[in-house]
């Protein structure tokens, strides 16, 4: 929490307590649904919300941005993106109901409004969003064919619409068919070593009729 603090220096008070409320929150529903990996319960700030939010370092979202979470899980990056920018709109999926359930859940006990959760394949989501958010649910060509046809075509941003995705490792051999992806490496905003390897990887879309 106190990175959270030192990273994001402006949040307003609601914001702060929605963010030290995410602890007990995930703990309880861990202890109903493995959620969160137990080893990783403990240090869910650095591994899961500050980790979600290295999107917000690579691109802040304007207000009335659109963003899909796939594959979102128990709701990363969604959920501490949503806190952080409260005036997006994010759009959270995943295959698993009970792991929508518990998004659910969250999004109600913090009140976010600008949160929405919904089983659901990425194939069949209706819609076209700014930005398309993920945590490495799957290798980048299999993504990419999920949802390249879901980008608006206005762009408001300072990186073009298209991909934000959470990956780790070496990359050169899942993304040598996407000369346009953009990695970039966390460990320059967060000094933790849990980020040494991980990144965010940009990838431009181009709007589809």
């Amino acid at each position: 929490m106190e990175e959270i603090l030192k990273q994001f220096p402006n949040l307003t008070d609601l914001q702060k307590q929605q963010f030290q409320k995410l602890e007990a929150l995930y703990q309880d529903w861990n202890t109903k649904i493995n959620v969160i990996s137990r080893k990783d319960i403990d240090e869910l700030y650095t591994k899961h919300v500050l980790h979600s939010l290295a999107i917000a370092k690579i691109q802040p979202f304007e207000p009335g941005t659109y963003v899909l979470d796939v594959g979102t899980g128990g709701g990363f990056p969604g959920i501490p993106l949503a806190i952080l920018f409260p005036e997006t709109r994010f759009y959270l999926i995943d295959v698993i109901l009970k792991k929508i359930n518990v998004v659910k859940a969250v999004a109600e006990a913090l009140e976010l409004k600008n949160v929405k959760a919904e089983q659901l394949r990425a194939e069949n989501v209706k819609g076209d969003f700014d930005f398309i958010v993920s945590r490495a649910v799957t290798n980048m060509p299999d993504f990419y064919s999920w949802v390249k046809d879901k980008i608006k075509k206005q762009n408001k941003h300072e990186l073009k619409n298209g991909i934000l995705y959470l990956k780790g490792g070496d990359l050169s051999e899942e993304l040598k068919d996407f000369p346009k992806a953009t990695e970039y490496n966390i460990s320059e905003f967060f000094s933790d070593e849990f980020f040494e390897t991980k990144k965010v990887v940009h990838l431009p879309l181009k709007f589809k009729v």
